[in-house]
């Protein structure tokens, strides 16, 4: 048996110097083998299939890649962009002590809206006083012009009785002038009795014409005092009504109320706080956001205003926000810094600044509470 098996394996092993069989007992041509009589391995010319492949793979990423350039060119994007708006902070304008506080935090609030009540008493009892210093005004007032209607009236009569009194005084300056100038050519022809009745007529008539003018000028001059008197107390009334123009202002200031829609932030106010003027209270977020992008300044070659842009929020990805290009600030960030760049120094390193874009949104998500200072990436289209 043990000869049969070595026999065996005798006959599986190749002689030497002949050449080696495949498994249906062929031996390998030559041309597919090497100098030690192994076989050669194809190479990639020999496998056609194989190049085909990976020249269409090639052929595919080239085309893959050049269309993404050709649309990604259209394009202009940053990270460095946030939403942003203009804040309200609330303060008083009065001292007072908070009595009610109508708004929770992060609440959205309308315009005109009572957020904060301060206390009003004290300012209450300046309005009343106010009131009554000017309704006291008015009243010397209406007495000054009733005067005024008395003193005219008075002024009238004085004038009548000037009037009157200028006609005895003429006819008896007449007579007196005809009995002295009768005296004067036949001194019989007058009686003396007769001429010292006839001067003291006139002068008396003459007494009586100069007191009633002399009325009349009191008189003339009471009218002009009442309506200075009217003056004075329209001026008092004035300076009543501004006092309690500046007590209903105050008053309307223990009411704080919303300047604009948005939602508060930031309260810091509570029930008994006693608040000084100026003391910030709380925020209002405003319902009006916007985009401000920070653009290289090596991308603003092909922006414009109008331009679309698509938006990509961190805070809804899912979100479709759409805006356009409003506007493009003239000159980098940095140029209005506290510290702005000094390039005359001699050390001066260019480096690409950027430069802030205002992009205002067609649309805001309704289940995404977008608000300052949230990244954002907007695209904008530029070709």
């Amino acid at each position: 048996m043990a000869s049969e098996t070595d026999r065996a394996e005798d006959r599986e092993k190749p002689i030497s110097g002949q050449r080696p069989r495949d498994e249906n007992g062929q031996a390998p041509s030559v041309d597919n083998q090497d100098r030690d009589g192994k076989p050669h391995r194809k190479g990639l010319l020999q496998r056609p299939i194989l190049l085909i492949s990976a020249g269409a793979l090639f052929i595919v990423v080239g085309l893959t890649a050049l269309m993404w350039w050709l649309h990604a060119r259209q394009f202009e994007s940053t990270d460095d962009a946030f939403i942003d708006t203009h804040t309200v902070r609330l303060a008083p304008q009065i001292a007072g002590r908070v009595t009610d506080v109508l708004v929770a935090d992060n609440q959205l609030v309308r315009t005109g809206e009572p957020m904060i009540v301060l206390d009003s008493a004290d300012i209450a009892t300046r309005v009343a006083q106010a009131q009554a210093q000017r309704a006291q005004a008015q009243a010397q007032v209406d007495n000054a012009l009733a005067q005024i209607r008395v003193n005219q009236a008075t002024y009238a009569q004085s004038l009548a009785d000037a009037a009157a009194a200028e006609a005895p005084a003429s006819n008896a300056a007449v007579d007196l002038a005809r009995y002295r100038r009768l005296a004067a050519i036949n001194p019989a022809a007058v009686a003396q009795q007769q001429f010292d009745q006839a001067q003291a007529l006139a002068a008396q008539t003459a007494a009586q014409r100069d007191s009633a003018i002399r009325a009349v000028r009191t008189r003339a001059e009471q009218v002009a005092a009442s309506r200075t008197q009217v003056a004075a107390g329209r001026e008092q009334v004035r300076a009543a009504q501004a006092q309690l123009n500046d007590a209903s202002i105050n008053l309307g200031y223990t009411q704080i109320v919303a300047p604009v829609d948005g939602s508060v932030a930031q309260k810091t106010v509570a029930v008994g706080d006693y608040v000084q003027p100026g003391t910030q209270l709380l925020a209002i977020v405003p319902l009006k956001i916007w985009v401000t992008a920070n653009f290289k300044e090596t991308q603003l070659a092909r922006m414009r205003v109008g331009q679309p842009v698509t938006i990509k929020a961190d805070a809804c990805p899912a979100s479709h926000i759409t805006g356009r290009v409003q506007s493009i600030q003239r000159g980098a960030g940095q140029a209005f810094g506290i510290l702005p760049p000094e390039n005359a120094t001699g050390n001066f390193v260019k480096v690409v600044q950027r430069v802030p874009v205002k992009i205002v949104l067609d649309n805001l998500p309704p289940d995404c509470p977008l608000g300052p200072g949230m990244s954002v990436e907007p695209s904008v289209r530029v070709r």
